[in-house]
């Protein structure tokens, strides 16, 4: 096939030229063709310009010469390409660029479609499938190449432009055409614009299409590995990268994994929550809870493999923001593992998480972190281990019946201000010597100092470990006492 090149301002067909090979879409419908670049019969004779002449006051006039138009530029159709890719490409810093729509990419689909527009409006057959084929295909290959839709629609309406330019200077040069009607340049205007707007809808309906059809799967690929990630298959680094890359997140950053229940009065997921604190976070469903990795903001002192394995919490104001988002805006009671600086460590961060959340109570409401909950984390799969604790280190206490509560709720209390008699007593709006006799009582039925650290120790963690013995359910605090938190 060739065509010749002529400036941008001169009438198609005006001077001949040198000739190429064009490029073809391998047995598409599109491909350009041999023979359109031969003039087409048609009723008004020669598709030379300057050689027909429809008299316009006559039946159908109009649509004759319509075909005589197409016809005669059809004839004509790698050089009017050439000037429409030229127009486009400089209109368009995209375009121009090459990338991702290479020349000879806009060439082919600006050929396809300005062959199938000629045909249309020219009431010719279609060439090689319906008219609005080549409309469909850019919209579709667009929108895989990431080509803006607005982008796209610009080089339509730059494409029409030079459709109606290089048709106006046709009918400028036409025989006879003093003795037509002036309405007729309005004429053919209206029916190549009118052509060019159902060929752009087409065009962006397709490309709508197309780029739903690429999300669904984009979000597919996301989620597959996602779910590699936390599946612990990520030690392969191809499957590290790739899963940053489908995420959009380093692979190396600060990162926890947090597991949540699905609490019927929290929200489905705490993306959005998370998102207005200026948290990357993605969340998928699963095994009746939602696990997400969590992005943290970088810490302003420099980060580093040390800074990563610290514990999660303390005086960093990330992870504040994150727990207290979490507790205050989600309602979901979830579990935090220790902070991770790769991703392909998202494996055994989940299995951390999930075993942080056993040891929540269903539906508190309450946030544990893995680090601050190791003693619950080792008893909480253990029941006859904590129940041995709970037996050796305060089972005569346990036993004592009604005494039992206050007894409890008095070494808790102890315990938690740093063995302090006073303080305890403060929480609990009792007299000191109330507490001192508590914990004198406590050391007579166990049979322990109540200054050495070894029973202290065993009493801290038999408290720990009395919600998972399996024995009967704690006492409630005696009348007129507050219960302070667990220790």
């Amino acid at each position: 096939m060739t065509h010749s090149s002529a400036a941008p301002g001169e009438p198609p067909g005006s001077r001949p030229g040198g000739s190429r090979t064009t490029p073809a879409r391998a047995g598409g419908p599109g491909a350009p063709r041999t023979g359109s670049g031969g003039a087409r019969a048609g009723p008004t004779g020669s598709g030379r310009p300057g050689g027909f002449h429809t008299p316009l006051s006559s039946s159908g006039g109009s649509g004759a010469l319509r075909r005589a138009l197409a016809t005669a530029m059809l004839a004509d159709i790698d050089r009017l390409t050439d000037r429409a890719v030229d127009d486009i490409r400089a209109h368009s810093g995209t375009y121009a660029s090459g990338a991702p729509v290479t020349r000879e990419d806009l060439w082919e689909i600006c050929r396809d479609n300005l062959l199938r527009a000629l045909e249309d409006f020219g009431g010719l057959a279609a060439t090689g499938g319906d008219f609005e084929w080549a409309a469909r295909e850019t919209g579709r290959r667009r929108a895989e190449q990431g080509v803006p839709l607005d982008t796209v629609l610009q080089a339509y309406r730059r494409g029409g432009r030079v459709l109606w330019q290089v048709m106006a200077e046709y009918l400028r040069i036409r025989a006879g055409r003093d003795s037509d009607s002036r309405d007729v340049e309005l004429d053919m205007a209206s029916g190549v614009w009118e052509t060019i707007d159902r060929y752009s809808v087409a065009m962006a309906d397709a490309y709508r299409i197309a780029q739903l059809e690429l999300q669904s799967r984009q979000d597919t690929r996301r989620v597959a590995l996602f779910e590699a990630l936390l599946d612990g298959r990520a030690d392969d680094p191809a499957v590290a990268s790739a899963a940053a890359a489908a995420l959009g997140v380093p692979p190396v950053d600060r990162y926890v994994v947090v597991v949540a229940a699905q609490d019927p009065a929290a929200p489905p997921h705490p993306s959005p929550v998370l998102e207005a604190q200026g948290m990357w976070s993605y969340w998928r469903p699963r095994s009746g809870r939602y696990a997400g990795i969590v992005r943290l903001p970088r810490r302003d002192a420099p980060a580093g493999r040390a800074a990563a394995a610290a514990p999660l919490g303390g005086s960093d104001p990330a992870t504040r923001a994150l727990l207290a988002a979490l507790r205050e805006r989600t309602g979901a009671t979830a579990g935090v593992s220790p902070e991770f600086d790769r991703l392909s460590q998202a494996g055994r961060a989940l299995r951390l998480a999930e075993q942080t959340l056993r040891t929540l109570p269903a539906g508190s409401g309450e946030v544990g972190v893995f680090d601050d909950r190791l003693a619950q984390v080792l008893l909480s799969g253990r029941t006859d281990i904590a129940e041995r604790i709970v037996t050796v280190h305060l089972g005569p206490v346990l036993a004592t019946g009604g005494e039992r509560a206050a007894l409890l709720t008095t070494l808790r209390a102890w315990l938690d201000h740093g063995c302090s008699a006073s303080r305890a007593a403060e929480q609990l709006y009792c007299h000191r010597n109330t507490v001192l006799n508590r914990i004198g009582r406590i050391s007579e039925l166990t049979g322990r100092s109540s200054e050495s650290g070894e029973a202290r120790l065993g009493w801290a963690l038999a408290l720990r470990a009395l919600p998972y013995a399996g024995l009967a359910t704690p006492p409630e605090p005696a009348a007129g006492e507050r219960e302070p938190e667990a220790v």
